[in-house]
C-alpha cells in the first residue's frame, strides 16, 4: 500500500487543475495541510518532445512530496514513454494517469474521459505505464462515466486494478456533466467498496463535516480536493484543524489574504519563462480574482482587478482595499 494510506491515514489530496495548479499554488496548499498533490496535467507525445515548458508544469520542490505527474494521452506506447521519462528524471512519488478530463480540446485526441467509452484501451494503457515504470507507482483519476447512461466506474476500476494501479481517484460526476450538478457519491462509495486498492473521492468537498461524512459513510482511503481550493486554499488547514479540535478556525484577515495574493504573484514571475512576459501580470488576472472569493467588495475588487498590468497595480489595489478592511475578517 502507498505509505501515505498506512496506519489509518486518510489524505487530503489537492487535485490537479489546468493552469491553476503551479507549483508555487501548490507549495502554498502544502503549508496549510495538504498531504499528497498532483502536478497540471501534460501531453505524454508533447512531454516526448522535450518541450521545456512542460517540464516546468511539471516541476516540483522535495518539500512537496508525495508528489504526483499526471498525464494524459490514449497512446499506449506513447504514454509508457513519458511515464518512463519522467520516472528517470524526476523521481516522483507516483505517476496518475488522467482518464477524466471533459475539456473538448482532449477528448479530440481521445483522451481524458474519451477514454471511458473504451474500457479495454483503458486497460492497456495502464498496463503499459506500470510495466514502463515498475519502481513508481501508478494511479489513475477517472469520472463516473460518460454520461448517465455509461456509468463505468465499477468496470474501469477493476481493469487499472488488475492493471497494476495502486490506487484510484473518482470524480463523481459524467464527462457530459462536467462540472455541474452533484457528485454521484453513492457510486464513489460502491465502487471503493468493491476494489482492494486505495479510492480517493472527488466532488462537492467543501468543508472539515464532508470530508467526515466521506469517512463515515463510505469506505475511500482519502478525498481530493479541487475547487473549493482555487478561493480559499486554507480550506486545507480548516479540515486539519477541525478534526483535531472539534471547531474551525478563524478565517484568514484581508491582509493576510492579500499578503498571499501578492506573494503568490511575486513568486510565479520569478519562475522560468514568465521573464519573457516582460513583468505584464495580466495572463494572471483569472488565479488572482480566484483568489478574492468570498473577501469584502469582492465584485468591486474584480473590477480593479481587471484593470491591473504590473506588480505596482496589484500592490495598489491591495494597499487601497486592505485599509478599508483593516480590523475585518474575511466571512468564509
Amino acid at each position: 500500500m502507498l505509505p501515505w494510506f498506512q496506519n489509518g491515514k486518510f489524505p487530503l489530496y489537492l487535485a490537479p487543475m489546468a493552469r491553476v495548479t503551479d507549483i508555487v499554488f501548490r507549495q502554498f496548499c502544502k503549508d496549510q495541510g495538504a498531504d499528497v498533490m498532483v502536478t497540471e496535467f501534460v501531453q505524454a507525445d508533447a512531454l516526448t518532445r522535450e518541450d521545456p515548458k512542460l517540464w516546468e508544469t511539471v516541476d516540483f520542490t522535495e518539500q512537496q512530496r508525495p508528489m504526483g505527474v499526471q498525464i494524459f494521452g490514449s497512446n499506449p506506447d506513447s504514454m509508457a514513454d513519458a511515464a518512463r521519462l519522467l520516472a528517470d528524471r524526476l523521481q516522483p512519488d507516483f505517476i496518475d494517469i488522467n482518464f477524466g478530463c471533459p475539456a473538448d480540446r482532449v477528448i479530440c485526441m481521445d483522451a481524458g474521459s474519451s477514454m471511458l467509452r473504451n474500457p479495454a484501451k483503458l486497460g492497456k494503457v495502464t498496463g503499459a505505464i506500470v510495466r514502463a515504470v515498475p519502481g513508481t507507482p501508478v494511479t489513475a483519476k477517472i469520472r463516473t462515466g460518460w454520461d448517465d447512461e455509461t456509468l463505468v466506474a465499477r468496470e474501469v476500476g477493476h481493469i487499472v486494478e488488475s492493471e497494476g494501479a495502486q490506487a484510484l481517484t473518482i470524480h463523481g460526476r459524467t464527462k457530459a456533466q462536467g462540472y455541474s450538478g452533484e457528485a454521484n457519491w453513492p457510486l464513489i462509495a460502491e465502487v471503493a467498496e468493491a476494489l482492494t486498492i486505495p479510492v480517493i473521492g472527488n466532488g462537492n468537498i467543501r468543508s472539515a463535516h464532508d470530508v467526515i461524512r466521506v469517512r463515515e459513510q463510505t469506505s475511500c482511503a482519502g478525498v481530493m480536493i479541487g475547487r473549493a481550493a482555487l478561493g480559499y486554499p486554507w480550506i486545507f488547514r480548516d479540515i486539519k484543524h477541525y478534526l483535531e479540535h472539534g471547531v474551525v478556525p478563524e478565517p484568514p484577515s484581508v491582509a493576510v489574504r492579500w499578503g498571499t495574493i501578492l506573494d503568490y504573484t511575486r513568486k510565479i514571475m520569478e519562475r522560468p519563462f514568465r521573464e519573457q512576459r516582460h513583468n505584464d501580470i495580466r495572463w494572471m488576472r483569472p488565479k488572482i480574482i480566484g483568489l478574492t472569493k468570498e473577501m469584502p467588495n469582492s465584485r468591486k475588487i474584480r473590477g480593479a482587478l481587471g484593470q491591473v498590468t504590473h506588480i505596482e497595480d496589484l500592490e495598489r489595489v491591495a494597499a487601497e482595499h486592505t485599509a478599508l478592511h483593516a480590523d475585518g475578517i474575511v466571512k468564509q
